[in-house]
C-alpha cells in the first residue's frame, strides 16, 4: 500500500512538472514576441483587436473636455460601395484644388479635438481640401471603455469602405495625403495603401505599422512617423521592425522618436507633451510642404 501511495505521488509530481514545462509562453502586452505572435491577423484587423486588450485601454486616460469654437468646416456625406453612406468633417479651400488631406481620428472618434486639428491644417494649407473622416459612423467616445467598444466594433471592411468612399469623393485626379494619431496613425498608413497611385504623402503619429513587406512595396509615397519611447502600445521594437521592413521594401521612411508616452500629441490627454507635439507638428508640416500639399 505504501509503495502504491509513493507511486501515486510520484505520478502527480511528474504530471505537474510536465504541465509547467509545456505551458505556453505568455507574452507581455505588445512585447516583441507578442507582437509577432498576433500576426495571424492582417495588421488592419489587429488595429481593431488592440482595443480588446485591457492593457491597451489603460494607455488612454479620460480626455479633457473640449468644444470647437467658430468652426469653418461642416459635416458632409458621400456614397460608399457597401451601401452605407460615409461622412466626414470637410473644410473647403477658397479655390478649387485636387490636393486632399485626410485627417484620421484617434480611437475616441471624430470629436472636436480632431476637428480642431483639421482646422489647424486648413490654415497652414489654405489651397488644400481637408477631410476628417468619420471612422465610427457618428459615434464619439468620452471614456476609455466606450472608445474600446467603438474601436472593437469598427470592422476593417467598413473602415476600408469609408476610406475608399473618401477617395472617390475626392475624385480620380486627387492627390491624397493622410495624417492620423493612434488608431488613426495606423489607418493613415492603411489609407495610403488604399489610395494607390493617388497617394502623395503619409503622416503617422504612434500608429500600428504595416508588417507585410509585400504590401509595403505597393506604397506610392514617402512616410513620416512620430513615436514615443515610453509608448507601451506601439513600442520601440515595433518601430524598429517598421524601419527594417520599409528598408526591405525600398520605401522612404523618416522616423522621429520622443521621450514621451502614447498619445503625447493630444492636448486633451493628461500625458500631453507640448514640446514634442510642437516639434512633431513642425516636422509634419515641413514634410507635407516638401511633398507639395
Amino acid at each position: 500500500m505504501k509503495k502504491l501511495l509513493l507511486l501515486f505521488v510520484a505520478a502527480l509530481c511528474s504530471a505537474a512538472l510536465l504541465s509547467y514545462t509545456f505551458k505556453p509562453k505568455e507574452h507581455a502586452f505588445l512585447s516583441p514576441d507578442g507582437y509577432i505572435a498576433c500576426y495571424n491577423h492582417a495588421v488592419k484587423d489587429q488595429i481593431q483587436l488592440d482595443a480588446a486588450s485591457p492593457d491597451f485601454v489603460k494607455l488612454h486616460a479620460n480626455p479633457l473636455y473640449y468644444t470647437l469654437e467658430n468652426p469653418t468646416g461642416s459635416m458632409v456625406s458621400f456614397a460608399s460601395a457597401d451601401g452605407k453612406a460615409a461622412q466626414g468633417y470637410y473644410i473647403k479651400p477658397k479655390k478649387k484644388s485636387n490636393k486632399w488631406l485626410f485627417v484620421i481620428q484617434e480611437w475616441w472618434g471624430l470629436n472636436d479635438n480632431i476637428k480642431r486639428e483639421a482646422e489647424t491644417f486648413a490654415k497652414e494649407f489654405a489651397d488644400a481640401n481637408i477631410l476628417a473622416l468619420d471612422m465610427y459612423d457618428g459615434k464619439v467616445a468620452t471614456t476609455p471603455d466606450s472608445a474600446g467598444l467603438y474601436m472593437k466594433s469598427a470592422k476593417s471592411e467598413r473602415l476600408e469602405s469609408i476610406v475608399k468612399a473618401g477617395i472617390a469623393y475626392a475624385g480620380p485626379k486627387a492627390k491624397i495625403y493622410t495624417l492620423g494619431w493612434c488608431f488613426g496613425g495606423g489607418w493613415s498608413l492603411q489609407s495610403t495603401l488604399l489610395a494607390g497611385k493617388q497617394a502623395a504623402g503619409c503622416v503617422m503619429y504612434y500608429g500600428r505599422p504595416e508588417t507585410d513587406v509585400e504590401r509595403l512595396k505597393t506604397l506610392n509615397c514617402d512616410v513620416i512617423g512620430f513615436f514615443g519611447n515610453k509608448d507601451k502600445g506601439i513600442a520601440p521594437a515595433m518601430v524598429d521592425a517598421f524601419e527594417k521592413n520599409m528598408k526591405e521594401a525600398s520605401k522612404q521612411l523618416t522616423i522621429y522618436r520622443y521621450d514621451a508616452a502614447h498619445g503625447f500629441a493630444n492636448p486633451s490627454n493628461p500625458v500631453y507633451d507640448k514640446a514634442a507635439t510642437e516639434d512633431a507638428h513642425t516636422k509634419a508640416v515641413a514634410f507635407l510642404k516638401a511633398h507639395k500639399l
